[in-house]
């Protein structure tokens, strides 16, 4: 599992662990992964190509630019370039804060025989330096590759004038770049952009990771993440948390030699209209192909969902007369009439775990929801948590990791957040809100949020907890439509009938 760790629990163990070291180790060892990452890279073994045509693989004769802001990022890159020079690349370090660059990194860098100009922020619009950076933008451009080192962990905000316009530089001839901890403009703990950020082809962080290397729009910032190790010692819960293929085996139900499909699990799905009878098929496609031992399901299609899918248990009538269930969900392509607000009680009324999605969603009431004793379990996108919520679509993609916790935390309900990221967050503040990223763009496509609902409402009935439960199955839902579209486009039935291939090889390791 990755764990990422607020920026005060990172700056404690720091802290804490230069007590215990001589002075200037632990930057050391920061800068040390650095150049060993900056590297790798340019002797392409990196996420993107990293050698310009002409010139042969690695470090020697490579020119590299350092973005250096105020603080220890940029001491670290600093530090980190001076190992480069001593191995025959040409480093130049851009000063943005001279007054405030880290004096040993700086030190370090010209004691090796790097290069240091001053490009003082409040230069950048001063038409007396025009020349300075028309210069420093050329020299981006012809650089193999650009470090990031402009600001740290407590940078808020996006990037001032000068820094936006070196970052520019470097992006607009694609050259590659690398961020030191996290991408200068993106905040660490939240995940938040306000204003131009860098954007890294590789972020190396140490010691643990952080937020907004994991959750969105920041993620979009950091590239490929790479991990340093630093000998931080993190106790305590982290702020957020990615399942990997081991955690997700360890959470999948496994039938027993005495299994029958009643001790497997029993789903009751009530989705589907007249309108949109689809969403039915799909949900309980999704629910089938994820080890339900049986599926019941309620509603006016019945009659599509028997002709896909013939093992299906169907009732026309209320959910609460359709027999026992371990878990329900309730909401794709329902509607929005009067009958489909009277299903969606009749399910929440039940004493059993509940999944609700798309149109059930309308029809919630706060505090009926926040008094029910069995697990509840949402799965809005950013249009209906919005909604929930009472604001603009725009602020929750904006801000995901506080908007699915304070959902999670108003409506007493575990919320699992759909998007680029899925985030899942339980109706506890201690509890690490969970990122998933599996994945892929081809899966924003219609239906594939109804198979998401049938695949966790599966996991649901099985008995897992609903925080589990939304976790395994988004990994297992985007692990599918990787394996579905493997580089071409895909559709919902697809995802759902790759779901056996994702599972096999989550259990594989």
């Amino acid at each position: 599992m990755r764990h990422a760790h607020s920026v005060q629990a990172v700056r404690a163990a720091e802290s804490e662990l230069m007590a215990r070291l001589p002075e200037g180790a632990l930057m050391q060892r920061a800068a040390a992964g650095l150049a060993a990452a900056c590297a790798a890279l340019l002797a392409g073994r990196g996420p993107v190509p990293a050698v310009r045509p002409g010139r042969g693989p690695g470090v020697y004769g490579a020119r590299v630019v350092l973005l250096i802001g105020a603080g220890g990022n940029g001491g670290d890159a600093l530090y980190a370039g001076a190992r480069l020079v001593r191995r025959g690349a040409g480093v130049t370090a851009l000063l943005l804060t001279p007054a405030k660059a880290h004096a040993g990194g700086l030190a370090a860098l010209a004691a090796a025989g790097g290069e240091i100009i001053e490009t003082a922020e409040e230069t950048a619009t001063d038409p007396a330096y025009a020349a300075l950076w028309h210069h420093v933008e050329r020299m981006l451009t012809r650089a193999d590759l650009v470090v990031d080192g402009i600001t740290g962990l407590g940078g808020h905000g996006g990037l001032r004038t000068g820094a936006a316009r070196l970052a520019h530089a470097a992006e607009a001839d694609q050259v590659p770049v690398v961020a030191v901890d996290l991408p200068s403009g993106v905040d660490a703990d939240t995940g938040e952009v306000h204003g131009p950020a860098v954007t890294a082809d590789l972020t190396v962080t140490f010691g643990t990771h952080k937020p907004g290397l994991l959750v969105d729009p920041a993620r979009e910032h950091a590239g490929t993440v790479r991990l340093i190790d630093i000998g931080l010692d993190l106790p305590g819960p982290a702020a957020a948390e990615a399942l990997q293929h081991a955690d997700v085996a360890a959470l999948l139900p496994r039938p027993a030699p005495e299994s029958d499909k009643y001790r497997r699990g029993v789903v009751g799905i009530c989705a589907g209209s007249a309108r949109y009878p689809g969403a039915a098929v799909l949900c309980v496609h999704g629910a089938l192909r994820t080890g339900a031992g049986a599926v019941r399901y309620a509603g006016p299609g019945d009659r599509a969902v028997v002709a896909r899918h013939p093992e299906t248990l169907v009732s026309a009538g209320l959910p609460s007369e359709a027999g026992r269930v371990q878990a329900w969900v309730v909401g794709p392509g329902l509607g929005e009439d009067e009958e489909a607000g009277r299903r969606v009680a009749d399910v929440l009324a039940q004493d059993v775990p509940v999944l609700v999605d798309a149109d059930a969603l309308r029809f919630l009431e706060r505090e009926r929801l926040r008094a029910r004793t069995a697990p509840t379990l949402l799965t809005p996108h950013a249009g209906e948590a919005a909604r929930l919520l009472g604001v603009e679509r725009e602020h929750v993609e904006a801000a995901r990791l506080a908007s699915v916790r304070r959902l999670a935390l108003e409506y007493g309900a575990t919320v699992l957040l759909k998007g680029s990221t899925t985030l899942v967050a339980a109706p506890d503040e201690s509890m690490p809100v969970r990122v998933n990223a599996t994945g892929t763009p081809w899966l924003a496509t219609a239906g594939s949020g109804d198979v998401l609902s049938g695949v966790v409402g599966s996991l649901l009935a099985a008995g897992l907890s609903a925080r589990d439960a939304a976790s395994a199955g988004a990994y297992l839902h985007g692990l599918a439509a990787r394996h579905a579209a493997d580089g071409a486009p895909v559709d919902a039935q697809d995802v759902a009938g790759a779901l056996p291939a994702a599972w096999r090889d989550v259990k594989r390791g």
